[in-house]
């Protein structure tokens, strides 16, 4: 079995309104040094394989059908093996 984590990055070229948004209820509470806020998602899942080169391709599957969007995210993972 192996513990992932996956981090889901909005590309550079892609407007990201949800850091806008976030960004300017910073500038509200007078935090006025903070700028290029971008909002991510990052998911923990364990895979219930034994062969790591399977759960490579079964993450890669999961991420690249499902996890993220492929038009506008990009995506990267941490495997390890759990004891």
């Amino acid at each position: 079995m192996f513990k992932v984590k996956v981090f889901i990055k909005r590309r550079t070229s892609i407007l990201d309104p949800q850091g806008t948004a976030v960004e300017k209820g910073a500038k509200l509470l007078g935090l006025n040094n903070i700028s290029g806020t971008r909002i991510n998602k990052f998911i923990e899942f364990n895979i219930n394989l034994s062969d790591e080169q399977e759960a490579r391709k079964e993450i890669e599957l999961y991420c690249s059908k499902l996890l993220a969007n492929p038009i506008m995210e990009d995506y990267d993972y941490q495997i390890e093996k759990i004891k």
